[in-house]
């Protein structure tokens, strides 16, 4: 089977509990660290998928790499490709579909219940909603095509689908290192404790239970995902 591209943006936002279940089903991946200056591929086709993961970087920002990362997802959706982003990885994806990214109404920081539409239910089956983890400033709109499944307080466009694509807002890849990490870059942020920004105790409090059950409903938005792969 042909390995699944996974596109790193910063060393802190890896692939964390993506990998984690890519190895269970043994599915091979090939790591892009786009973060080192390693370019996007020209073409998707030596890949049976495409993942994104986050970063601090906006989609607007004039960086070298994302006009090759969009005509990338673009071309994979030409092709049946399966593509599936996470956080700054979705916003890539609303981007390079016809959709915007701009500033959300508020940041929003820490773990955060997140509701499904009635038209997840192809994802993630009877889930209603669960709590998620967060760490955005801007949102992606629903490009062209898609179809939204996860909405929250906060930020009306949580995730979306379309074919066999599916872009988050939202962190589901976290592992307890990562908010480890993150908390540590909490004071850059500059935003103050609120209804939607949780300070690092707050992110940190009963973690691994919450982690377990995120992990739950990422295993169901992964399987889904992984039945487009190009075999």
């Amino acid at each position: 089977m042909k390995p699944i591209a996974i596109f790193r943006h910063s060393p802190g936002e890896g692939p964390g509990y993506f990998a984690t279940f890519l190895d269970r089903h043994s599915l091979p991946s090939t790591l892009f660290r786009v973060d080192d200056g390693v370019s996007p591929p020209p073409t998707s086709g030596e890949f049976s998928g495409l993942c994104f993961m986050g970063g601090p970087m906006s989609v607007n920002d004039s960086l070298p790499w994302i006009p090759p990362t969009l005509e990338l997802i673009r071309e994979a959706d030409d092709k049946g490709i399966p593509v599936i982003g996470h956080c700054l990885g979705g916003q890539l994806m609303a981007r390079a579909l016809g959709g915007t990214v701009t500033r959300n109404p508020v940041k929003e920081i820490g773990w955060g219940e997140v509701e499904a539409t009635p038209e997840a239910v192809d994802w993630l089956g009877d889930t209603s909603s669960f709590e998620a983890f967060h760490w955005h400033g801007e949102t992606f709109s629903i490009p062209p095509g898609a179809t939204r499944i996860l909405r929250s307080t906060h930020c009306a466009n949580q995730a979306f689908v379309r074919g066999p694509h599916l872009a988050m807002q939202c962190h589901v890849e976290m592992t307890d290192s990562m908010i480890g990490a993150w908390c540590r870059q909490w004071a850059a942020e500059k935003a103050a404790p609120s209804s939607s920004v949780q300070t690092p105790e707050q992110m940190q409090e009963g973690m691994e239970v919450r982690l377990a059950a995120m992990r739950a409903v990422a295993d169901r938005l992964y399987d889904k995902w992984i039945t487009g792969l190009r075999r």
